[in-house]
Formats: structure tokens, sequence, C-alpha cells
């Protein structure tokens, strides 16, 4: 047969205990060992390297009130801290062990260590007084009488606790130190021969017991035997050993066992008396209690198994002779487990807060549970509760268990879990307790800032003062601190926006930095892009469009001409005679540069002016009686904006005989300055001008035709400088020009130039009303449509992220978007 080593056996079977995951080690230590003992060798033991015990948490818990062991944490040595008795500890109990735990993290490990602490000879004997006295009737007592002592009795255990008796030298004594039933040892006095008081009437003797360690440790006990003459009977009971079996928590008064000896005495010499031997301890006889008289012994106090699970209570019988003489015997009382106790549940280690991220089988903590039953009753199992959560329990060895994650987390779902770990026993009608853990999740940044839409469009009507706030813009992060906190910044990519727009970086409040102008800017487009200071940060960004709106800032301005320019007009002349043509522009665009021409005084006056061609034409037939006359007309031009602004012309009109030359001054003013308008000098020219204009006409509507079709292609944004604009003022096709310089400032990559599309009044701005409220498709009051001169149309107006234009008019040259 293969033999192993003893030590190669040892450790092969702590390699197997180890690859098998329960974590447990088992030393041994002399109790009363000094402070700095050695213990063993725990981290080799436990596969750890010394170098790892400061980083990784290495820390050791005790269940005891007392730290009885410490580690050295540079060479990983277990040694003793402070004094230990076993007796102290664990009394008579054959086992003492000492448990401890041992944690490490990173990753999280646990360990359970025993340490038995093995008994020393440092007890003697001791008897519970220092003399004991016996009476033995003289002569009536045979030879061979056995006498039961009060043995004495030792703290250890084991065989330094394991005694023998020795009485000094007589003649008439001797010891017989058998084992009872009950395998205890005890001291019996056997008299060898009959005493005869007369003889010697007192006896001193000396019972010493030894104790079998090494080295040896007595105790001494004086024995005063008195010598009597009468009542040489003593009571008898019917067994010398009565076992009782009795559940814990048995109610006081309960009885437990009634005693009967007897005395075939006759007299007071056999009425017995019974009590519990001066050696039964203080604490037992207030649990129990017996009753002189009748022998019956009752519960009086609390039982409790785990308290102590085994009574031994020593009986005397003593008749009520003379010579008092007396019987013995033990009763045994064994204690039956209940369930009576509550499991008990500790945490030993919580990893919080958790990191959202933590992946299936993170440690969270480590649960111990206890029961101070046995059995079934101290048998208990765990559970977790809601279900449904992302945790589990599994069981490591026995009564620990390690909350693990069960499935990937999101603390943007849930920011914390609070669970309920249950613990239960297995004893009929089981007992329960509850803990209750909150296990917060800590942020990581997983969410970048997300805008409400990805598409702005603002609106700010030009002449704002520097520095207005025009729109707020608002990102949000669902992560928390550093992760949530966004900061805003504008991209500027083609164009350097910094000149016209800001947005505050925390806020994130756009401002126009400089009063717009919508004659030289009309659109901004650009991104503001989100920022979190997460690590590393993530972003999220918007597009915003700015229109500037349009307000009329701008009066009518009538072109002026620096040569004079006659109007020669022979009479007669007919009605609707088109004397001449009063040329207008407004650098506003849409209502604000839609021009309307009025007389200041029409009343007497032989003309009338076009609305909106500007055309002064005869209101009546002149006759020669009006010839070698010179009239001045007054000509007011209206844009449509509110408020309204105007301009003044003041034509000269001469009216000549057929035959004559007259020269005729012409002065307009607006404001104070002369216009020149342009003239007929002559019939001819008047012709001619009509020719012109209709001409211009036919050329317009067939540009139109075409522009039309060409606007319905999409065509990317752009920026720059536009084109001067030719503007119709009416349906019948009188002009008006605007030169104007437009700009639109895109943050997307475009074509720059110019485009000439089909437009009307109002391009890519929203309408307002007198009170300068907004006109929607929702909000226009219902008189908007009064507002409006018949012969514009209806206007059309949608929703204003289309920007349609309305359809009051044609207007060439405008942008289209």
């Amino acid at each position: 047969m293969l033999t192993w080593p003893k030590g190669l056996l040892q450790l092969l079977l702590l390699h197997i205990a180890w690859k098998m995951g329960s974590g447990q080690l088992h030393y041994s230590v002399l109790e009363e060992s000094q402070h700095g003992t050695f213990v063993g060798r725990i981290s080799q033991d436990l596969g750890l390297e010394v170098s790892e015990l400061v980083p990784r948490m290495f820390r050791m818990l005790s269940k005891g009130e007392k730290d009885y062991f410490e580690v050295n944490l540079q060479n990983g040595i277990l040694f003793v801290n402070s004094r230990i008795d076993r007796e102290e500890l664990c009394a008579k109990n054959a086992d003492c062990v000492l448990h401890l735990e041992v944690i490490v993290e990173k990753p999280l490990r646990f360990f359970h260590v025993e340490v038995e602490i093995k008994d020393i000879n440092d007890n003697a004997p001791i008897f519970s007084a220092r003399e004991q006295i016996l009476s033995i009737a003289e002569l009536t007592t045979a030879s061979g009488t056995r006498f039961p002592l009060k043995g004495a009795s030792d703290a250890d255990i084991g065989i330094n606790a394991l005694l023998t008796y020795k009485l000094s030298p007589n003649n008439h004594f001797v010891l017989d130190s058998g084992n009872d039933e009950d395998e205890s040892k005890s001291v019996v006095l056997v008299l060898k021969v009959p005493l005869d008081r007369e003889e010697s009437p007192v006896h001193h003797l000396v019972l010493t017991a030894t104790d079998g360690g090494e080295p040896k440790l007595t105790g001494t006990v004086q024995l005063v035997i008195n010598v009597l003459d009468v009542n040489d009977n003593p009571p008898v009971f019917n067994q010398s050993v009565y076992r009782v079996k009795l559940l814990e928590n048995t109610v006081s008064g309960s009885l437990v066992i009634t005693l009967n000896a007897t005395d075939i005495d006759e007299g007071i010499n056999r009425e017995i008396s019974y009590f519990f031997t001066d050696s039964l301890a203080l604490h037992v006889t207030k649990i129990f209690g017996i009753n002189s008289d009748t022998g019956e012994i009752r519960v009086i106090g609390k039982l409790d198994y785990e308290e102590s699970k085994f009574y031994e209570l020593p009986i005397v019988a003593e008749d009520k002779g003379n010579s008092q003489l007396s019987g013995h015997c033990k009763v045994l009382i064994e204690m039956l487990d209940m369930n009576d106790n509550t499991p008990e549940l500790s945490v030993n280690s919580l990893s919080v807060p958790l990191p959202e991220d933590s992946p299936p089988g993170t440690v969270v903590a480590i649960l111990s549970a206890s029961d101070r039953d046995s059995g079934n009753n101290g048998q208990v199992t765990c559970f977790l509760w809601p279900t449904g959560i992302p945790f589990k329990l599994e069981s490591t060895f026995k009564n620990y268990y390690s909350l693990i994650v069960g499935i990937p987390l999101d603390r943007e779902q849930v920011a914390e879990y609070r669970m309920i770990v249950t613990v239960e026993d297995q004893g009929v009608s089981p007992l329960s307790s509850s803990l209750t853990l909150l296990v917060p999740l800590s942020d990581i940044n997983d969410n970048a800032p997300a805008f409400t839409q990805s598409f702005y469009t603002v609106f700010v009507k030009e002449n704002n003062p520097p520095g207005a706030h025009i729109f707020t813009i608002s990102a949000a992060d669902p992560d928390i601190a550093e992760n949530g906190l966004i900061t805003y910044w504008i991209d500027e990519k083609l164009w350097p926006l910094s000149s016209y727009i800001s947005v505050h970086s925390e806020s994130g409040k756009l401002y126009a930095l400089q009063s717009l102008d919508y004659e030289e800017l009309k659109l901004l487009e650009f991104q503001v892009r989100a920022k979190d200071a997460g690590i590393p940060s993530l972003c999220g960004n918007a597009t915003l469009q700015v229109f500037v709106m349009d307000e009329n800032d701008n009066a009518p301005v009538v072109s002026t001409s620096s040569e004079e320019n006659l109007i020669i007009l022979v009479v007669p002349v007919m009605p609707g005679h088109i004397v001449g043509k009063i040329h207008a522009l407004d650098a506003d665009s849409g209502y604000n540069a839609w021009l309307r021409y009025e007389l200041a005084e029409e009343s007497n006056s032989p003309w009338t002016v076009g609305q909106y061609s500007g055309e002064l034409s005869t209101k009546y037939s002149l006759d020669d009686s009006e010839g070698s006359k010179v009239q001045s007309v007054l000509v007011l031009v209206k844009d449509h904006g509110k408020p309204q602004l105007s301009a003044t012309a003041t034509l000269s009109v001469s009216l000549v005989i057929s035959g004559q030359t007259i020269k005729t001054d012409i002065n307009l003013q607006r404001s104070g300055e002369s216009f020149v308008p342009l003239v007929d000098s002559i019939n001819v020219y008047l012709i001619i001008a009509i020719c012109s204009v209709s001409s211009l006409f036919l050329l317009a509507t067939l540009i139109y035709m075409a522009l039309r079709c060409h606007c319905k292609i999409k065509e990317p944004m752009v920026y720059g400088p536009g084109m001067a604009t030719l503007v119709c003022a009416s349906e019948v096709g009188s002009w008006s020009y605007s030169n104007r310089h437009s700009h639109i400032l895109a943050g997307v990559n475009a074509e720059a130039g110019a485009k000439s599309d089909l437009m009307i009044f109002s391009p890519n701005i929203p309408v307002f009303a007198d009170n300068g409220a907004l006109i929607n498709g929702v909000d226009a009051p219902p008189d908007f449509a009064k507002k409006v001169s018949p012969s514009l149309g209806v206007p059309v107006i949608h929703s204003a992220s289309h920007f349609r234009p309305y359809n009051f008019g044609l207007i060439l040259g405008q942008y289209c978007f």
C-alpha cells in the first residue's frame, strides 16, 4: 500500500479544499499564549502574496468582543494579540474554536478561518468547601457502607481535568472512585472497619484530588467524621440516577420529576427531607426548585437550550432522626431544542455606490446568516425581494451569501435599488428576519446632450439694440453632476459669426452682438453645439436659422435728375392723356417697399396720378382756354409700412397752344430735397414711352413665367451680397427699383452667389398686424383681409417653417429660399 508523508497529505487536502472554493483554514494555539505567539502564515495558506495585502485592503473580522488575533501585513503571519483563557471562552466544552472572517477587495473575496484554542493544565482541582462533615453510626453501620463525598472540580478539560483521589492513611476507611452510570468520576468513602464511638468519636481525614495534566496540580479537603450511636439506617432512593428530557421554554411552575426515597427506620428517623447539595451552582438553583417534603422538582426560572443543553442536579434525602442519615441520587436533565430563536442576518461588506456599468457577476455585498437553534431549527435559507430586480443572491458556503449583479444596469432608468433580504429557518412554524439594502448607482457619462429639436427657426426684427437676447436654446442630458453639466458654443465653419451672434456657454441664451439690418443681412444659419463635462465628453448639435425681419425704416425716395426736363402739353388735350411718370424706390422690402402715388389736392385739379404706376395723366379735356398757363402738381409717394413713411414730388406743367415751345420746370421735394421726374417733352416722346412700357410689361411677363418654373427647383442656401431687385408695384405693369445689397450668412456648405428668382412682396418673413403682432395661419385677426387692397388679391399665409410668399403681385429678382 502506498503511504503518503503526513505533511504532504495535509498540503494536498488543503489544496483540494481551496480549489472547491471553501475558503476555510484551521489553526490551533495553546491558551494563555503570550502576545505575538505565531499561529500560522495566513497569507501563504490563502494563496495571497504579502505585497497584495495592503493594496487589496486585507482585513480580518472576529465575531467575539475582543480581538484575540492580529495579522502582520508586512509578512502575512497570524499571531496572538491578547491573552486567551479557554475556560473563560468555552467553559467545559470540548471544542473551543474562534471564528474569523478574512475579506480582501479588488476583486472581493471572503475566507473563513477557525482557530482552535487548546487547553493547558492551568487550573488546579477545587473543592466546594474547606471541609466535609459526615455522621456515621457506630457499630450498626456495617463494613462496606458507602458514603458519597463531594468531589472536586477542575475548570480544564480532557486529561487536564481527569481527577484521581487519595485518602490520608487510616484504619477504618478506603476510597472507591469507580465510574457511575453517567460515566462521570465520583468519589465514595467506604467503611472498611465498623466504628467505635468510645474508641474515637471523631475522625479527621484529608482527601486529595490530583488532575492528569503536566505538571500535575492538586487540591485538598478536610473530612470530619462524627461517630453516632443511633439511627443507623439512611434513606435510600429507588434509583441512583434519574434521567429527564425537558423542552426549553417550559413555563415556570412545571413539574420536572418527583423523587422517592425510603427509610426502614421507625418514627422520626424515617421522615425524610429533600434538598440540593451545596455543590450545585447558584444559577441552577434559580432555574429549578425542590420541595423538601414531597421531593417534587419544578421549573422556577427560564430555560434556554442555547444557554445550557444539560443540567445535573445532585439530590440529598436526609431523615429527621437525632443522628441524621442521608441518601444521595442525581437527576440528569437533557434540554430539547425548540424553534424559539429568530435567524439573524448581517452585512459583512457592502460596495456602494455601484457604478452603473458594473458587469453581471459583480459582487455588491457579502451577507452572513445565523440561527442559535440547532438541527432543522438552525438551518436557514436566504432569498431576495422584490423579484425582477437586476440582482441575485448566491450561496458561497454555509450561511454566507453574495449579492451580485444579475443583468446590466442603467442609472438613467433606475437611480437606486431598495431591496429586502430575508432569512428563514426550517423549523416547524419557521421564523424569519429581514434587512433592507439600499444600493445607489453612480453615474457614468453614457448619454450625449440632446436638443428637443434638430432645427430651430428664429425671427429677429431689424434695428435691434446691440446685445439683445433673441432666443434661448436648451439641450438635456439625463446624466448627473459633471456628466450632465452642459456648455454651449457656436460652430463657425464657413463664415465668422462672432461679430453677429454669441451664445452664453451656460444658459444657452443667444445674443445679437450688433444691430441687424434687413437691407444688409437677411439670414444667419449656423450650428449650436452642446457638450457635457464628462470624461470623455459627449456632444450634440442643432441647426439654427435666424431670419432678420424687415421694419419700415426707409422712406420712399424719388429718383433725381441733374438736368431739367420740360413738360410741354399742346392743348387741347384729351382725357386720360399721360403727361409723365414718377419713378420712386424704397430700400425696404415687402409691404414696407410697396409704394402708392396720390395727388395732394385732387378737388379741382385737372390731373390724376396712377395709384401704383406713378403715371400722371389728365382727368378731363384741356382746351385752348387753358393755354399759356403753368400749373403745379404735388404728388405724395407713400409706402404700406407701419408706421407709414412718405415723400413728395412737385411738378410744374406748362400748357401751350399748338406751335409754342414752353419749358416747364419740375421740382420734386422730399423732406426738403428736390427731385426731377422723367416727363415727356412732346407727344411723340409720350407715345414712345407708352410703347416702351408695354414692351417692358410683355418682357416682364415672360421672365416671370420662366423664373416661376425655375423656382420650383430647390437650390442650396447661399450667402454673400445679393443683386438689385426689380419690383412690380401693380397689376398695370409700372416698375420701381430697389438697389439693395442683402446678405445671407450660412453655417452650412453652400455655393456663393445671387439668384434672380421669382418672389412676392414679403419673402421668408411673417406678416405683422398694425399692433406689431405676428400674423400666421392661426392667429390672424378677423379684419386682416379688410386691410389689404382688393386689387392685390387675398394673402396666402403659410407656416413659418416653409416661409411661403404672399401672392400680392409680382416681384422679379428676389431670392428664392
